[in-house]
């Protein structure tokens, strides 16, 4: 296939997105519009056309489809959780006053690393970010400072949503999606070294410095937490080896840091139980065999013979409506308005989620991909292979969706690892684990930030500030590509 051709619905996507009027919906449909354009134009030399297009449309459908199960969950979910606080009137108390200096920089230790990546594991789609922002207003904190320190609820994002972008990068590659998840694993630890230190540098906008014995205590949590997490690949599934551990953690700084009394840990533990029932269950079903086993096979459904198969009851999407309308029940709540709020809200992603997933479904099958990697490798030959984590970026940026971004830009990836050299798992990893950081800073979470906390400024103000928070995973993504390239050679 003509390169002109095959890279054309990438650069459409890309300029779309790029421009800031087109929405990752309109974007998705482009691209899609485009490819199938591209495949009657050139089509598959060794398969009829009309049945390549049916066959390759229900395959990306049903790839997407296991994706959108979670979405639909991971909102529904969120909105209970949403309920049960509006029925039991939690109160809003954003209007605090700053907190003394040490107890402010373990506070936001605690909501930044800790507390804000493991909501968004359990629930993701921007849910941790929320949450951080709602908990670093309570400190005091306002403005520019409180935007970029939320958006470290996303700096564990491979994990977000249940790992539902790192699944689908998996599939797209062919491998396991915990294997992919390990080496995601391994890429987090010099990203969140990194990560560290611009904490403490950001730190200074709030008037916190801390001291030595703190930046310890900080790296020793920090060294806990990226260990926790790639050791957790070796015991449960990748949906919920970032979400496990993080439990774990949270609870542990949180009873050290406040020494809560009876009263403070009845409060909590009612405050966490909806979360806590449904790490409880991701986890029972993940590690104990006969009733992972069990949940496996029941009712699993698998039309296409090359394709993962779908189980309902062992899905996270069901624990997540399970443990949702279990919180409806118990608190009765509304259940119309709840379900009317999640379909408002998840229609799109899921929209956006199967637009994507169809497109690389057809841009795989129609050899684009892989026309894109051989031009790549014939102008610049191993050297193509740095061009990966920038193409991982921006499309983390533009899409603030890894799982988005992975549909679009992984099958070209793989192609690239093909004509380099490189291990396709690593180069998977590198896809994965670069634009899933960056989606932090991508427009959607900023503008969504702006908006919560009412920020004046506008998005330019929060992205001089915070633009050194793309420097992590680049630097994590490229330097695993010199090392590649290097063993490689």
């Amino acid at each position: 296939m003509p390169v002109v051709l095959a890279v054309l619905p990438l650069l459409l996507v890309i300029a779309l997105l790029a421009s800031g009027r087109a929405s990752a919906l309109l974007a998705g449909a482009s691209g899609l519009a485009v490819t199938v354009v591209v495949v009657l134009i050139a089509p598959p030399a060794r398969s009829a056309l009309a049945p390549f297009i049916v066959r390759h449309a229900l395959v990306g459908s049903w790839l997407a489809w296991q994706v959108i199960a979670i979405v639909v969950g991971g909102v529904f979910f969120y909105r209970c959780v949403r309920a049960r606080d509006a029925a039991r009137r939690v109160p809003d108390d954003r209007a605090a006053p700053m907190q003394a200096t040490q107890r402010l920089h373990r506070r936001l230790y605690f909501t930044c690393f800790l507390l804000g990546p493991f909501a968004e594991a359990v629930t993701g789609f921007g849910v941790g970010y929320i949450i951080a922002l709602a908990g670093i207003a309570r400190l005091g904190v306002r403005g520019v400072p409180a935007l970029v320190l939320g958006l470290y609820s996303q700096c564990l994002v491979p994990w977000g949503a249940l790992a539902i972008g790192t699944t689908l990068g998996a599939q797209i590659v062919d491998m396991s999606p915990t294997s992919l998840g390990l080496l995601c694993a391994v890429l987090q630890m010099p990203m969140h070294v990194l990560y560290l230190g611009l904490f403490w540098h950001f730190l200074r906008a709030v008037g916190a410095r801390p001291s030595l014995a703190q930046r310890l205590d900080d790296a020793a949590w920090t060294a806990i937490t990226v260990i926790a997490v790639w050791l957790a690949h070796r015991v449960v599934d990748v949906e919920i080896a970032g979400a496990a551990p993080l439990a774990v953690l949270v609870a542990l700084r949180w009873l050290r840091d406040e020494r809560p009394d009876a009263m403070t840990l009845r409060h909590v533990a009612g405050a966490s139980l909806p979360y806590a029932a449904l790490t409880l269950a991701l986890v029972l079903t993940r590690i104990v065999s006969p009733l992972q086993d069990v949940l496996r096979s029941l009712a699993a459904w698998r039309p296409f013979a090359d394709q993962p198969p779908f189980a309902p009851f062992y899905a996270p999407g069901f624990w997540l409506l399970l443990v949702g309308g279990a919180m409806l029940l118990a608190n009765r709540t509304a259940a119309a308005k709840v379900v009317r709020e999640t379909a408002m809200a998840a229609w799109r992603p899921s929209l956006v989620t199967l637009l994507f997933v169809v497109m690389a479904a057809f841009y795989v099958a129609a050899g684009m991909a892989a026309s894109v990697a051989n031009a790549l490798h014939a102008v610049a030959g191993g050297g193509a292979a740095l061009g990966a984590p920038l193409f991982a970026a921006l499309g983390g940026f533009l899409t603030g969706s890894g799982a988005a971004s992975n549909a679009m830009l992984m099958p070209m990836q793989a192609a690239l690892a093909g004509e380099t050299g490189i291990p396709t798992a690593w180069m998977a990893a590198v896809q994965n684990g670069v634009t899933a950081n960056l989606t932090m800073l991508s427009p959607i979470r900023v503008s969504m930030g702006a908006a919560i906390l009412a920020l004046t400024g506008g998005d330019g103000a929060v992205y001089r500030s915070a633009w050194p928070l793309a420097l992590p995973p680049l630097l994590a993504g490229s330097g695993a590509i010199v090392l590649l390239l290097l063993a490689t050679a």
